[in-house]
């Protein structure tokens, strides 16, 4: 079976999309004859056309809005905006229009579209380059919420988010785009190649939308992420001889809370690892989940290990600092787990 990188994964799951049918359109900034900044959408013009596959101004809120309308009259758009941080001027046409249209039309209209973004840290952009915002769109009802971590995961859940009647905003770790993190920001990054998960099938699948993976089974405690955090987290755990079952929740909207409950009822412990801000971050929600509905499983507090409510930092040394790490999530786990004895 061939490998492949997110990128490529990314770009393969456009094409049978697009093969498959004829009403899917994509386009953003630079993303027709470029490709896109980090080339995921490179050579679909040259095989659908400037018709289905074209460059906008850059203007976020007119891709949003332009992707409104076309929802509107039957058209499917696959839009990308170049950062995630970018997103903003966007914003109101996602929650007022694109998340709403169903419910306000009764069922009516549907807005069968995707808005992939690329996310996170990684690429030391500093504050207006790395964001992890994907806990504001977490919280607009009518708004389905995916992150892949892997190759395979990628291309799946990029296709089930395509034939989804309803809006999906698809968050794409750009850390891992070229291969999977391990923690180290100084050591030189791995292939995907090299991994279990670069190996894709050619043609049609799906990753179900709200199915959490269990990626390592343990005992001992439970560790939530998603995107590049799952890396992280294998890292620190591996490294360090932790005996945690790790779980990819892949999907933040809507969430597999019984894969999470199932867990923690196994191991009576839970930690979330989150790239996002601390304050109000997704990992927040699901403590809350957690503890109202299966608090009698746990044998110690909830712990989120996230990055502090700051802007996120430009400068190598400093990002790392910010972000979670291999030291960090180690250090947090011993100091809980010592505590509890």
């Amino acid at each position: 079976m061939p490998t492949m990188n997110m990128i490529q994964a990314l770009n393969d799951a456009h094409k049978v999309a697009m093969r498959a049918d004829d009403d899917i359109v994509v386009f953003g900034e630079d993303a027709g004859y470029f490709g896109g900044v980090f080339r995921v959408t490179e050579g679909l013009q040259k095989e659908f056309g400037k018709t289905r596959v074209f460059d906008s101004p850059i203007s976020e809120g007119g891709i949003v809005a332009t992707a409104v309308g076309m929802a509107a009259y039957g058209i499917k758009p696959l839009i990308e905006i170049q950062f995630a941080d970018y997103i903003y001027p966007g914003y109101d046409q996602i929650v007022s229009e694109v998340a709403k249209m169903r419910y306000r039309t009764a069922g009516e209209w549907t807005m069968p579209m995707v808005i992939r973004t690329p996310y996170g840290g990684g690429i030391f952009g500093g504050q207006t380059h790395s964001q992890s915002p994907e806990s504001l769109f977490t919280h607009i009802a009518g708004l389905k919420v995916v992150i892949p971590s892997t190759p395979y995961d990628s291309k799946g859940l990029l296709i089930a988010a395509v034939e989804d009647p309803d809006p999906v905003v698809f968050f794409e770790p750009k850390r891992i785009y070229n291969g999977p993190f391990d923690g180290h920001h100084d050591r030189p990054v791995k292939p995907w190649s090299k991994h279990p998960a670069s190996e894709v099938p050619g043609g049609h699948y799906t990753v179900p939308i709200g199915k959490a993976a269990v990626v390592r089974e343990g005992s001992e405690l439970t560790v939530l992420a998603y995107g590049t955090m799952v890396h992280v987290a294998l890292a620190a755990i591996e490294e360090r001889g932790i005996d945690a079952e790790v779980i990819d929740l892949r999907t933040l909207v809507p969430l597999d809370v019984a894969a999470i409950l199932q867990s923690v009822e196994k191991t009576s412990r839970l930690f979330t690892v989150e790239e996002n801000p601390r304050l109000c971050g997704w990992g927040a929600e699901i403590a809350s989940i957690v503890a109202d509905e299966g608090f009698y499983s746990l044998d110690a507090p909830i712990v989120r290990i996230t990055t502090p409510h700051v802007p996120l930092p430009s400068a190598a040394a400093l990002e790392d600092a910010a972000l979670p790490t291999v030291d960090r999530i180690v250090e947090t786990v011993r100091t809980r787990l010592e505590a509890a004895k």
